[in-house]
């Protein structure tokens, strides 16, 4: 959606914070996709130039192993010089003509999709579907490419028959109808129930298509009508041979509320999913991140959920973790690329101060400058993850397994055999080892460099008798995967758990049967066990039910106590019965316990 001023306010009403626990959800692929084998990884390269993209294609996306870029519109737009060439003049549409945009023109298009397709990945275009331009847009003609227009009449493409009649904006968010015909923010809305205008929209993606680009993001897709999406996308051709032929892959902007939900639009489409964006985000940025092994919180099945940490529209509306939060932003956005829920969206933005309508680096013309990483306006924040997305190539087709965990800030899972990555969202580093299915050997951490053509940048762990020990540092992670081994620039930071003072990994290993929706924790005495606290004890993984698991470091030689609880949906907490169990760890040990 294109959030501008008055925009901002209307989400912050649905903007909130929830996360329930769920048994963690098994490896996914999306439902919609276009054939890509197991690389689905998608970065968002915001308002980057054409040619830009295709030179980032060649260098940095095919050799990591990225799957797809979302690019923005390529349709020609508004040209609002005197607001500055906000970032939203994109979102306004004057035709659907290729020919020239602040990124480039459509041989540099063409260009791009070709240079990408042969680097081996797709280009997904942000298409505007809902409407055309705005209020604010008024006597600001021409177009980008020279055309004229009026708000309700765009000569040889739409007159004003072919927008809806309701020419106000959405004064009432409850009410369904108003939301889908009514006007956002000032926005000339399409009436996509005209057969003249889905054969125009369709006509503009089957272009895109013939030139080779493989999906769509619709822009604000809850604002055109579930059947009009349907109508429009059954008017679609096949994707390019590359890419195995069939249907493109379609992604749409669902911002849920209590009028209309993303899973909605699932029978039309993967959706983006807000909600997992508010709670990771929040669990992040809080340092509370020990019980992210499962997720709930009403998220669409994650076989149809585009999932991120941030996008360009909350970096702006509802910055809760963004870029400039740094190191523990890049640390969420590893997670998600960890984590077997949905369609991970990385984002890759550039810098502003002041107004949030700032529009890209750019000329006096409002031309889009080409990208160089080494400029402080160009974040490219994909870059600090890019080692993370051979990871979650390399761990497709598993679920997270061991889970381990230390202060609510730290947790490390398995995923199989393949992988494990360890996540410490703390201001001081985690030491301990962990127990791995992973086969001995020497492993490159992609959380902290690359591995590409058989080099890696970064720093390596070595994996002996089924487990390896490593010191996380502060606002980082380290991550292991099969496809990665081979020596690094140095030895990884083992630290030693037991030295004297040090911690033991202690697992918890408990039987105990629950009904669904049911989370099992454990809770003790110490700090580390949320010292008897039900709202700080640690979660238990239940990926080998009925036996849910969980290992935390604790201190050496210290006797400790703890007993199991479950945790109901609506937060109620059940204790186990009994009195304290207790124990004094001299090493690293498991303790095998049932419910009672």
């Amino acid at each position: 959606m294109t959030i501008r001023r008055s925009m901002a306010a209307a989400l912050a009403a649905v903007f909130g914070f929830a996360l329930l626990l769920v048994p963690p959800s098994g490896a996914v692929s999306p439902a919609h996709a276009a054939p890509g084998g197991d690389k689905e990884v998608v970065v968002h390269l915001f308002q980057w130039r054409w040619e830009s993209v295709a030179a980032e294609c060649e260098s940095t996306l095919g050799p990591n192993g990225f799957g797809a870029v979302q690019v923005s519109p390529p349709q020609e737009h508004v040209v609002l010089q005197g607001e500055g060439y906000p970032w939203w003049q994109d979102y306004q549409p004057v035709s659907y003509s290729l020919d020239d945009t602040r990124r480039g023109t459509r041989a540099d298009f063409v260009d791009m999709v070709d240079r990408c397709e042969d680097a081996g990945v797709r280009i997904y275009v942000d298409a505007v579907l809902n409407h055309m331009t705005g209020s604010g847009s008024v006597d600001s003609g021409p177009g980008s490419a020279g055309s004229d227009y009026t708000k309700y009449d765009y000569p040889g493409i739409y007159q004003s028959r072919d927008f809806h009649d309701c020419r106000r904006d959405i004064s009432d968010w409850n009410d369904k109808w108003e939301v889908q015909n009514c006007e956002l923010v000032g926005l000339s809305d399409l009436d996509t129930s005209s057969e003249y205008v889905r054969d125009r929209l369709a006509g503009y993606l089957n272009e895109l298509i013939g030139i080779g680009v493989a999906g769509f993001r619709y822009d604000a897709a809850k604002h055109v009508p579930l059947a009009d999406v349907q109508a429009i996308n059954s008017r679609l051709d096949d994707v390019d041979a590359a890419w195995g032929g069939g249907r493109p892959y379609v992604f749409q902007e669902v911002i849920g509320d209590q009028t209309i939900a993303p899973g909605e639009y699932v029978p039309a489409g993967d959706v983006t999913e807000f909600q997992y964006h508010r709670d990771i985000s929040n669990a992040f940025k809080n340092g509370d991140i020990a019980h992210l092994t499962g997720l709930g919180g009403n998220l669409v099945d994650g076989e149809q959920a585009v999932v991120f940490v941030a996008n360009h529209d909350t970096q702006r509306s509802h910055p809760t973790l963004t870029h400039t939060d740094g190191d523990r932003y890049d640390l969420a956005q590893a997670f998600m690329l960890a984590h077997p829920y949905g369609t991970p969206k990385i984002m890759s933005s550039y810098a502003w101060s002041g107004s949030n309508d700032t529009g890209p680096p750019m000329g006096s013309d409002g031309e889009t400058r080409a990208t160089d990483c080494a400029d402080a306006r160009w974040v490219c924040e994909h870059r600090e993850v890019a080692g993370m997305v051979g990871f979650r190539n390399a761990v497709d087709g598993t679920s997270i397994g061991d889970v381990a965990t230390g202060s609510s800030g730290q947790l490390a899972f398995a995923r199989g055999d393949r992988g494990h990555a360890a996540f410490n969202a703390t201001g001081g580093a985690w030491s301990r080892t962990f127990d791995t299915d992973l086969p001995d050997g020497t492993y490159c951490d992609v959380a902290n460099g690359t591995f590409v053509d058989g080099e890696c940048d970064g720093p390596s762990y070595t994996v002996s008798g089924g487990s390896f020990s490593a010191q996380v540092p502060a606002d980082g992670a380290v991550a292991l995967h099969v496809a990665a081994q081979g020596e690094g620039t140095g030895p990884g930071g083992p630290g030693d758990p037991d030295e004297p003072g040090g911690t033991a990994a202690v697992g918890f290993h408990a039987n105990v049967t629950t009904w669904y929706g049911q989370n099992v924790l454990v809770v003790g005495d110490l700090p580390q066990l949320g010292s008897w606290n039900p709202d700080d004890a640690v979660a238990m993984s239940s990926a080998d039910y009925p036996i849910w698991k969980t290992t935390v470091d604790l201190p050496l030689d210290q006797r400790f106590e703890y007993k199991f609880i479950k945790r109901n949906p609506d937060g109620t907490v059940e204790w186990e019965s009994g009195g304290n169990r207790s124990y004094t760890p001299s090493g690293p040990v498991t303790l095998n316990d049932d419910w009672r």
